[in-house]
């Protein structure tokens, strides 16, 4: 493996900004000083550039196997890294949906030899796979996937002692999607029942309400008190939701952890006019207050991380009606790019894009020696302008769907260099396929 030498970065790490050098060798990070006198395969200048630990996503949907023609590891992959994302976590609502051991092996197996970023899986929790669920290893899985709200598949675990015997059972982390379903369901009926065929996307945040979030997220809040689970909630989307989470003792500490998506801190019901479907996710898009609401539950700790829930599906299937669009959409690729254009807008500051994207993942997690800029840690980092702008084109789109919400948008920065497990995969706007990423390992 080849040592790299960036010189003259402006460091963004651990609540600092310093103007340092960082030496890269074997996939590590051997040296911070600032000023290193090595001598290095490559040496990147990096005078005008911002150094940050590579993004972890803990919430995507890669699509492989089974969905293939909407997404696949590889091709998300390389739009995770051109963003500036260097490890991921992907879902289990694959084809068919990782609920045994073996199925989950079948993912690990394919990113090991076609993701460019680092990689883990979640294992799928379903009514009747306990048994299953406890062969997890907490070393090398991230956690244990429940979907308590409707899933692609059949992955909705509604029998309440399904639920009970995951939630006291479960041998590491338990990520939730929650929204109430029969409270969804309800929503629906009235609104078919009163337009017919004519329901419009303006209601989906009618329809998957924020009481449906409130009651789901209440419930697991409640599951994992009572059982003393180690719960991280999914993608908050209402400003109630936020109350449920404590912000008065360190993450370290926390058993019950929560993280914001992108497209709930970026958008708001108003968009549904202008974008349609293209942001209809689940749990839905809401008001502006619930906006403002999320953003200050992560300004204030509430809120641990920030992810993406990027979930592609094809331009064509997007482009049907409301009541057959799926939900989903790519985010992967802009993600650091949207979050710097909110430092811009005085909304977060540098240090905070990197303690939700990177330490306070690495921390909820137990990551092993990633997500900060140290010596002795995997070299996941991301060199970026700040001041050079960047229009998401159509050409520039990476994921395979084609697509992006936000497509004609100019960002005011731009990924200049992303380096994977010590090597540079992305500089120059060109992906360099050197190599696989490194699948992940957590200190459990």
């Amino acid at each position: 493996m080849s040592t790299i030498l960036i010189k003259n970065a402006q460091v963004v790490n651990e609540n600092e900004i310093k103007n340092l050098d960082v030496f890269i060798k074997n996939g590590r990070i051997e040296k911070i000083e600032p000023s290193i006198d090595a001598t290095a395969d490559q040496v990147i200048d990096a005078t005008g550039l911002h150094l940050f630990p590579g993004l972890i996503d803990d919430q995507v949907h890669f699509r492989e196997p089974g969905l293939t023609h909407k997404a696949n590891i590889f091709s998300e992959s390389r739009a995770a890294v051109a963003g500036g994302t260097t490890s991921f976590m992907e879902m289990p609502n694959t084809v068919p949906n990782a609920l045994t051991q073996k199925l989950l092996q079948d993912k690990y197996d394919i990113a090991q030899d076609t993701s460019l970023a680092n990689y883990s899986f979640f294992m799928g929790a379903g009514n009747d796979n306990l048994d299953e669920v406890l062969k997890t290893n907490p070393r090398d899985v991230c956690g244990i996937k429940i979907f308590m709200g409707s899933s692609t598949g059949n992955m909705l675990v509604d029998n309440e002692q399904a639920l009970e015997a995951i939630f006291k059972n479960a041998p590491t982390l338990i990520a939730t999607h929650c929204e109430d379903e029969a409270t969804i369901q309800r929503n629906l009926a009235a609104y078919k029942e009163k337009y017919g065929d004519d329901v419009t996307i303006e209601m989906h945040p009618l329809i998957r309400s924020a009481e449906a979030c409130y009651l789901s997220s209440s419930k697991a809040v409640e599951l994992a008190k009572k059982n003393n689970t180690r719960l991280h909630i999914l993608h908050i989307s209402t400003g109630r939701e936020t109350a449920l989470f404590q912000n008065n003792i360190p993450l370290e500490q926390k058993r019950i952890t929560s993280e914001a998506c992108i497209h709930h801190l970026w958008f708001s019901d108003e968009d549904y006019k202008t974008k349609g479907n293209f942001i209809k996710w689940n749990p839905a898009v809401k008001t502006a207050n619930d906006r403002e609401q999320i953003l200050e539950a992560v300004l204030d700790g509430h809120i641990d991380v920030i992810a993406t829930d990027h979930a592609p599906h094809t331009f064509e299937e997007k482009s049907q009606p409301y009541l057959q669009a799926p939900s989903g959409g790519p985010l992967v690729q802009f993600a650091l790019q949207a979050l710097l254009d909110m430092v811009k807008q005085g909304k977060l500051t540098l240090e905070q894009v990197v303690q939700k994207t990177a330490h306070n993942t690495a921390i909820c997690f137990q990551i092993e020696q990633r997500g900060f800029i140290r010596e002795g840690y995997w070299a996941d980092l991301v060199l970026v302008d700040l001041n050079k702008p960047f229009d998401v084109t159509k050409e520039c789109i990476l994921s395979k769907c084609g697509w992006s919400p936000f497509e004609g948008h100019q960002f005011s920065s731009t990924i200049e260099h992303t380096f994977v497990s010590g090597n540079l995969a992305y500089s120059d706007g060109k992906i360099i396929e050197v190599g696989t990423g490194h699948r992940l390992l957590f200190n459990r």
